[in-house]
């Protein structure tokens, strides 16, 4: 596959479950190598921020411990992270589980933490891997309220995600992925239709 993603751009992808799609974020994100081929960055230094869920953290450190290794992971320095620590906490609404170990949280509360990290820090490109559609019914709407308003900022933001309605409202382009390849790419209009 080949595609461009510009500043300040959303692109959607879209494909059945297991064709690659959480793949090409951890590719983007630096986390793994492209087994062929190359990925280039015009603007080196980029924040890249992918939030996914339970992504990086370490079960026996507590959610606090845990935003502070998953923050520096993202590129933050510790002291950034800490002076963000209470939006951190108050966002993702843990209360008193934020200093308990992580592996006693639900898959919805590692999803809280996980996105109110990677949210707060406020990185340069932000990849969602299907994350908006996790968590209690009030989280999700918080949480998808946020993103919105950040992608309306001019981030570039990468979303995967198979909820067709948010695709339409915050995408500009959209590329559609089978069995690893491009299908298409283009309008959200035209690649939705296809």
């Amino acid at each position: 596959m080949s595609f461009d993603l510009h500043s300040g751009e959303t692109l959607g992808v879209i494909g059945k479950n297991g064709v690659g799609k959480s793949t090409l974020l951890r590719v983007l994100a630096g986390i793994i190598a492209p087994d062929t081929g190359k990925v280039v960055v015009h603007r080196p230094g980029l924040r890249i921020s992918l939030i996914s869920i339970g992504a990086g953290f370490v079960p026996f450190l507590s959610g606090r411990e845990n935003a502070v290794l998953n923050g520096m992971m993202l590129g933050a320095t510790k002291k950034e992270i800490l002076s963000r620590m209470d939006e951190i906490v108050a966002f993702s609404e843990l209360n008193g589980f934020f200093d308990e170990p992580v592996n006693t949280y639900s898959t919805g509360m590692r999803a809280r933490l996980g996105f109110s990290v990677a949210f707060h820090l406020n990185p340069d490109v932000i990849l969602l891997d299907e994350v908006l559609g996790v968590g209690d019914e009030a989280f999700r709407k918080k949480s998808t309220a946020a993103m919105k308003e950040r992608i309306r900022s001019d981030k570039t933001v990468v979303l995967v995600s198979h909820n067709v309605p948010l695709l339409r409202e915050v995408c500009n382009r959209v590329i559609w992925i089978e069995d690893g390849i491009t299908q298409a790419q283009g309008s959200v209009q035209d690649v939705l239709g296809a």
